[in-house]
């Protein structure tokens, strides 16, 4: 008898996303048996390593154990039902490919006995076979308000973890239900269809990222836990309303699918995607049109700017605002708005400030974008 079949399709799920990684290390290096070795490296500031552990798994027991130099695929985990069931299927199918499995908990230090709680995370990834693992404590800060802090807090832990060992890939256990949660959080915001296109199941600096369980419910992931008895824990965190995240999970996604029936959140996902490929070719022509607007002396002319279309033309001016340093972060539609009124609602108006003490004005029919 085979597997049940949630715990069949996380590790399908996996196995896909591995295969990728395995592929692409092996072109990268001539062969699997060279891939990425562990070695050390600096780490962010706010982050400390608290606690590692790891063992053979039952996988490598069976089959051998990975060579050290296989490359190394590391799993974020919570400790909560989407990441143990990542860690498990990791576990699993990472040895069948010829790919060591590790992991890594981050301790935010934002509840009473975190920092327990990390370490009983990383002792149940070590019982699953995983190595290397860590616990890493961060301290978070306040930009952008608790949500955004966490999180950039988290994904600098894991960059660092990454370094660290040579990591080849992160796996992250963001399912179908988070995708949907992301795309109203950016409709809410009236942000622009690259905020629609949610989570890329492959992100990060040289796709350091992998999202095996986008397609998957969050229930699937939770009944694969339920069914191989894998000890989970939920963050009050999830419930607490003063989240926006967790308003809509438990108050705004419900309601939505009482108006307007089953399958609102295939549906969200399914707009995400659409989305980011719409996105993506959009960006692909406003990288092809930036030049075609610029002067001899690389002035973008604004007549050239204003035959293109809108969508196009913002994000080129997007582009010259973050080239002439405007953080990424900080430059909203607002922004993008008001430079674009330069080119289509000229009046004489004055010069526009952007984030990074950019300024954006236009000149003798040229829109000058620099720092002030």
């Amino acid at each position: 008898m085979g597997p049940h079949p949630a715990v069949a399709a996380i590790r399908l799920a996996v196995r896909r996303v591995l295969h990728d990684i395995a592929t692409g290390q092996a072109a990268e290096h001539g062969s699997t048996a060279h891939g990425s070795t562990a070695h050390g490296g600096s780490g962010h500031g706010a982050v400390a390593v608290a606690h590692r552990t790891g063992g053979p798994s039952t996988a490598q027991r069976h089959r051998g154990p990975v060579p050290v130099t296989a490359p190394l695929v590391l799993v974020a985990c919570s400790g909560g039902a989407d990441s143990m069931a990542l860690a498990s299927a990791l576990a699993f199918e990472a040895p069948r490919l010829g790919l060591r499995a590790g992991g890594v908990t981050v301790d935010h230090g934002l509840q009473p006995g975190s920092a327990l709680r990390a370490e009983e995370v990383a002792l149940r990834l070590g019982e699953l076979g995983l190595a290397p693992v860590e616990s890493v404590a961060v301290t978070v800060g306040r930009d952008g308000g608790p949500e955004a802090a966490a999180r950039d807090a988290r994904y600098a832990a894991l960059d660092a973890a990454a370094e660290r060992h040579g990591a080849a890939a992160v796996l992250l256990g963001h399912t179908r239900d988070d995708q949907a949660e992301t795309v109203l959080l950016g409709l809410a915001r009236g942000s622009g269809i690259r905020s629609l296109s949610g989570m890329a199941a492959v992100s990060g600096a040289d796709g350091r990222y992998r999202r095996p369980f986008l397609q998957l419910d969050r229930q699937t992931a939770r009944k694969a836990c339920l069914v191989q008895s894998l000890p989970v824990w939920d963050d009050p965190h999830n419930t607490d309303p003063a989240y926006t995240r967790s308003r809509l999970r438990h108050e705004g996604l419900p309601a939505l699918e009482k108006a307007l029936g089953k399958g609102v959140v295939e549906a969200l996902a399914r707009t995400a995607q659409l989305s980011r490929d719409d996105a993506d070719a959009l960006d692909a022509w406003a990288g092809q049109a930036e030049s075609s607007v610029r002067d001899a002396e690389g002035m973008l002319e604004c007549a050239k700017l204003y035959a293109l279309p809108p969508a196009v033309r913002r994000r080129v001016l997007r582009r010259a605002a973050i080239e002439a340093g405007a953080p990424a972060g900080s430059l909203f539609a607002r922004h993008i708005e008001e430079m674009d009124r330069l080119i289509t609602g000229w009046r004489g108006q004055g010069a526009i400030n952007l984030p990074g003490k950019v300024v954006a004005r236009r000149q003798g029919g040229r829109l000058v974008i620099r720092q002030g």
